[in-house]
């Protein structure tokens, strides 16, 4: 009996990762020693931030993202905890605003100033007592402004609105007491409707935060979960842990049916914890396992097999850690899909790993960055403690497009007809002075044609490749390389003469139309 692979057509297929060379790493941080479980990073086109050593309390570093190289030994730190700092997080909305926790039971919210730092900062913009015991784990809510999940030693899910005006709050909004054990990690769906946590007491919950309700519960007996995650809009849940012979494990499961998961399997018998990473727009699960170098990542689909491995990135360095790169930071002309922040304590380094999708041309390619969320917040924190859900705003990520912001998910299609309504009362509009007025509704029409060839002569420049601006090959590669992309260049520029010509047969056929129209009249 003959075996046969089955092979999956993927624009993913062939995704490398691609470690950064040492000058653009970051040398000599002393990253923390913490034991926690936590990212200890967070990432943004402006900073990156990691959990340091401290005598006497906790700190973090935040380092301008472009200055790499060897870090000063007293580079000035973010030190105002009384206790170690087990986790931190950007605003999503914001880039100079983080929010951090600690053993000190204090969540502080931060104010980075928009240069380099030259003294410690000490004095935080906010600071949210109400927790008993220490805070583990922040969560930013995803579209709507200044709302702050904290999770804490207590077994307390706490819900902050940081609107209010006094600096030291202690009084949130909303208690989330629904847990028996320690929250391990917390995840939204898209629109931050739905909560889903992962508990020491083995159980993945999904719950309704406003209404402080369990909408759904459930765990299994072979799969003791450690993190979970929200997949996007698929209406599935993704789990790490153990098994019940001690191996790394992961788990899918239906947001809706707990009691089994839909698909279970074994990875390694290591044991470090393993760390999901989820990108919605590509629809790439990123497995990042915690004392070791290894990154897994896989493809999701809404229907069976679900879940399509892809390949592993590979390295001898142990992470104790990472951090990810919001989509806004990343660099499109390279065709990178995603790009983490390793932190290797043992070299006191953090590496940038780039995931990169192997494309000949260097224009933009748009099949592999679809719009993804913006850095503005689809509502206010009031509207979301209302009851109002909202998906994220979406943005492109083509050059020259940072102007052109989308609305959200759910009004897509209103949008569309509303636009498809608006065209057609234009149409109509046109028609009726074609009939009053039709040689100047020709010259019009003439002075349209002329502007979009312009402005389609300028996208071309933009998008093209102009082989005067780069330097000759100097390699046989290099030659290579210069070579396929003028190829890439003759095949999309025959592309743009063929749709010019049928532009131009159909203006000549309006033309013509127009001329026996007005010779019969």
């Amino acid at each position: 009996m003959s075996w046969h692979p089955q092979y999956r057509s993927s624009k993913f297929r062939h995704v490398y990762g691609k470690a950064a060379s040492k000058d653009k790493c970051y040398d000599c941080v002393p990253i923390t020693h913490n034991i926690n479980d936590n990212h200890f990073c967070a990432v943004n086109p402006s900073f990156i931030a990691v959990v340091t050593e401290c005598v006497g309390g906790g700190a973090f570093l935040v380092i301008p993202i472009k200055q790499t190289g060897k870090l000063d030994p007293h580079y000035p730190k973010v030190c105002g905890h009384k206790g170690s700092v087990l986790d931190i997080k950007w605003n999503p909305f914001n880039d100079f605003i983080i929010a951090s926790c600690s053993e000190d039971a204090t969540v502080k919210i931060w104010n980075i100033p928009n240069q380099l730092l030259k003294r410690n900062i000490t004095t935080p913009k906010k600071e949210l007592l109400g927790h008993a015991r220490r805070v583990g784990l922040i969560e930013w809510h995803p579209t709507a402004d200044n709302i702050l999940f904290s999770s804490g030693y207590d077994y307390k899910i706490m819900i902050w609105n940081l609107d209010v005006v006094d600096n030291v709050l202690s009084n949130p909004v909303k208690i989330l007491d629904v847990h028996k054990d320690v929250v391990l990690s917390m995840s939204f769906n898209t629109d931050g409707s739905l909560l889903a946590t992962a508990c020491r007491d083995r159980k993945i919950r999904v719950i309704d935060p406003r209404a402080g309700t369990v909408l759904q519960e459930g765990s299994y007996k072979s799969h003791r979960v450690n993190k979970v995650l929200f997949l996007g809009n698929m209406k599935m849940l993704f789990s790490t842990g153990m098994s019940r012979w001690n191996n790394r494990q992961i788990a899918l499961w239906d947001q809706n049916d707990l009691s089994i998961p839909l698909l279970e399997e074994d990875l390694d018998g290591d044991s470090g914890l393993l760390f999901p990473i989820y990108d919605s727009d590509t629809h790439m699960l990123y497995v990042v396992g915690k004392g070791d170098g290894n990154i897994r990542y896989y493809e999701i689909s809404p229907e069976k097999p679900y879940l399509s491995y892809l390949m592993e990135y590979h390295s001898h360095l142990p992470q104790k850690g990472i951090g990810m790169m919001p989509k806004r930071g990343l660099d499109v002309a390279a065709c990178e899909i995603f790009r983490f922040y390793k932190l290797i304590p043992a070299k006191s380094l953090i590496e940038p790993i780039s995931m990169i999708v192997p494309r000949r041309s260097e224009s933009y390619q748009a099949d592999i960055y679809p719009l993804t969320a913006a850095a503005q917040p689809a509502l206010t924190a009031e509207e979301w403690l209302n009851g109002i859900n909202k998906g994220p705003l979406l943005v492109s990520l083509r050059p020259g497009s940072e102007a052109v912001k989308s609305l959200p998910q759910f009004l897509d299609q209103e949008t569309e007809a509303t636009d498809m309504s608006q065209q057609q009362k234009v149409q109509g509009m046109i028609s009726l002075e074609d009939e009053q007025k039709p040689r100047e509704i020709e010259s019009s029409r003439r002075l349209n044609v002329n502007e979009s060839l312009l402005e389609n002569k300028q996208m071309c420049l933009s998008n093209g490749f102009d082989i005067f601006q780069c330097p000759p090959p100097k390699t046989e590669s290099e030659l290579l390389q210069m070579y396929y992309r003028q190829q890439e260049e003759i095949r999309r520029l025959r592309e743009l003469v063929i749709q010019k010509d049928i532009q131009i047969k159909q203006l000549m056929l309006e033309l013509r139309n127009l001329c026996t129209d007005t010779d019969t009249e």
